[in-house]
């Protein structure tokens, strides 16, 4: 009788431990999506291109902090300035949070980033939306004294 005593007691000792273990990852996990939710939102550069010394042109994109399959992507361009590249505009491409996180950053995911050394500068992009779903139609944009316009 009393080894089954040792047994029930050691296995309630278990079952505290093992809910003290959920309990302790739970609020850690709690406070881990806290502070999460509080730092900047992950972004990745998926393309960029130089036009001849003159624009820095650079396509990031940013996940949402609220979906994290959501995604946004913003066309930078940076002019060089003393030596240094400085931003001189910005704009986002498509809806913003329109895209899936994964299909951007992952193989594949620019279809087309096309420039050119000229002054208006073309500028199409062509992202993919899914793997199934293909790319998205190409969006054109023309850069003009280090601006981002609708082309």
């Amino acid at each position: 009788m009393n080894t089954v005593r040792k047994r029930d007691h050691h296995r309630t000792r278990l079952g505290v431990t093992a809910a003290l273990v959920a309990l302790s990852a739970t609020v850690l996990g709690a406070a881990g999506a806290s502070a999460a939710g509080t730092a900047a939102p992950q972004s990745r550069q998926i393309a960029s291109s130089v036009l001849g010394g003159d624009y820095r042109i650079t396509l990031t994109a940013l996940r949402s902090a609220e979906d994290e399959y959501a995604a946004s992507v913003r066309l930078q361009v940076s002019t060089r300035t003393g030596g240094a590249w400085k931003e001189t505009d910005r704009v986002t491409v498509g809806d913003p949070e329109g895209w899936f996180w994964y299909p951007l950053t992952g193989k594949g995911a620019v279809c087309a980033f096309s420039t050119a050394s000229t002054e208006p500068a073309p500028l199409t992009v062509s992202l993919l939306l899914t793997p199934s779903l293909g790319c998205s139609d190409p969006a054109h944009y023309v850069v003009k004294d280090g601006r981002v316009f609708a082309g």
